[in-house]
């Protein structure tokens, strides 16, 4: 067993107190080799060093991030993604789809550094209904800030912008409160900075309180860079 370190910045929030669920598992699933299904198990603290213990003698175990005894998040292996957008949209029906963006200016998402209507140094994902269908969509230029070392946009910062549109594609009340509880990204290709792309999302299926729903980074014309499924859990009540 071998233990290491990984910290959410408080930049990274999604709930005012605690780390943007997709740029979360992004984090622990790329300490992976291969496909995983990161469960997120309690509120992520920030600006605090989680331990990293994997389990087993091969690659292949689960990889648990811990807060002391709490276990906060768990990446298990899995098999590769097999889940494609239902259809192409455009960058001009995700610009006109933002303008029907349903996030609130008050709340606990109100800052999310994705999709926060009241930041100014959010990712600027603000996905509204396409043509007040079941599809959302925003469009979305990486700042250069968001590269990692190979130039691309990093993989943890792609996961938070497919994470925060799904639940705009599945709840019609902006104030449902409902939270990521697991979520498998495939990267299909390297999302690039400063290039437009559209981000979109689409309900899946509905059972109770659980919720699944597919998001995808789209390039301009249409090829898919990166595709999630995700699966939310709303507050009880």
């Amino acid at each position: 067993m071998t233990a290491e370190q990984i910290t959410v910045a408080s930049r990274f929030n999604g709930p005012l107190d605690s780390g943007n669920g997709g740029y979360s598992a992004g984090l622990i699933a790329a300490l992976a080799d291969g496909p995983v299904m990161v469960s997120l198990r309690s509120p992520v603290p920030l600006d605090r060093p989680l331990e990293v213990v994997r389990d087993g003698d091969g690659p292949d175990g689960p990889i648990r991030a811990m807060d002391g005894e709490t276990l906060v998040m768990e990446a298990s292996q899995t098999a590769e993604l097999d889940l494609e957008p239902p259809r192409i949209v455009s960058v001009a029906e995700a610009r006109e789809a933002a303008g029907r963006y349903l996030g609130l200016e008050e709340g606990p998402f109100s800052r999310c550094f994705v999709c926060g209507r009241v930041r100014d140094d959010s990712l600027g994902v603000f996905a509204g209904r396409v043509d007040h269908g079941d599809i959302v969509a925003s469009p979305w230029t990486p700042p250069p800030w968001a590269a990692a070392p190979d130039g691309s946009v990093a993989p943890e910062l792609v996961s938070a912008v497919l994470d925060c549109p799904t639940y705009f594609a599945l709840y019609d009340v902006p104030e449902t409160l409902s939270f990521l509880a697991a979520m498998q990204v495939r990267h299909d290709a390297p999302v690039d900075p400063g290039v437009e792309h559209v981000v979109i999302a689409w309900p899946i299926e509905k059972d109770g309180r659980k919720h699944q729903a597919g998001a995808a980074v789209l390039t301009a014309d249409g090829r898919t860079a990166a595709v999630a499924r995700v699966l939310l859990i709303a507050a009880a009540g």
